[in-house]
């Protein structure tokens, strides 16, 4: 059993790739202290059903209260443009961790922990400021969804870092 999990984890030393056994998790959480001001990372949040994360600069619509980004395709804009960029400098609220495009999620509702509820509205696409923070990540995050995508709560609650998502059926497919 020694011999087995030394030598998982050297595989995964070596791959640079941590295996996720358990599903997809949130691997991050961040909040919007200013306009174009800096991010606030946290470990849990609580969400609101009339707007989004509590400590969150108020959005413009409830259709984005809440906005994810998948880690696998943020490193590999990363990779793309040689840099090293942290992953709120995209500014989404949730960093999504076993999962590469969110976009299958668009038109879906999925459950963040044991409560919270999001209805996935759509894509979330990048805007020039990503261009002022580092040139050529605009053009980087627009193809296969790598902005992100955006949702309506739809149930509030508290969730922290390291709990699972899942998809969950809407009332018309019960």
């Amino acid at each position: 059993m020694g011999l087995v999990l030394r030598l998982f984890v050297r595989v995964t030393a070596i791959v640079g790739v941590e295996f996720m056994r358990d599903g997809i998790r949130v691997a991050g959480i961040a909040v919007r202290t200013a306009r174009r001001g800096a991010m606030g990372v946290l470990d849990e949040v609580v969400v609101e059903v009339s707007g989004g994360l509590i400590g969150d600069m108020p959005k413009k619509s409830f259709e984005r209260g809440l906005t994810f980004l998948s880690r696998a395709q943020w490193d590999a804009v990363n990779a793309e443009l040689g840099s090293d960029l942290v992953w709120h400098t995209r500014r989404a609220n949730v960093l999504v961790e076993g999962m590469g495009s969110l976009a299958k999620w668009i038109g879906r509702r999925i459950r963040i922990g044991e409560l919270v509820e999001i209805e996935i509205s759509g894509e979330t696409r990048p805007c020039g400021l990503m261009e002022y923070l580092k040139p050529g990540l605009e053009g980087a995050l627009e193809s296969e969804c790598r902005g992100g995508v955006h949702g309506r709560v739809i149930r509030g609650g508290r969730f922290r870092v390291g709990d699972l998502i899942a998809e969950v059926a809407t009332e018309e497919e019960k």
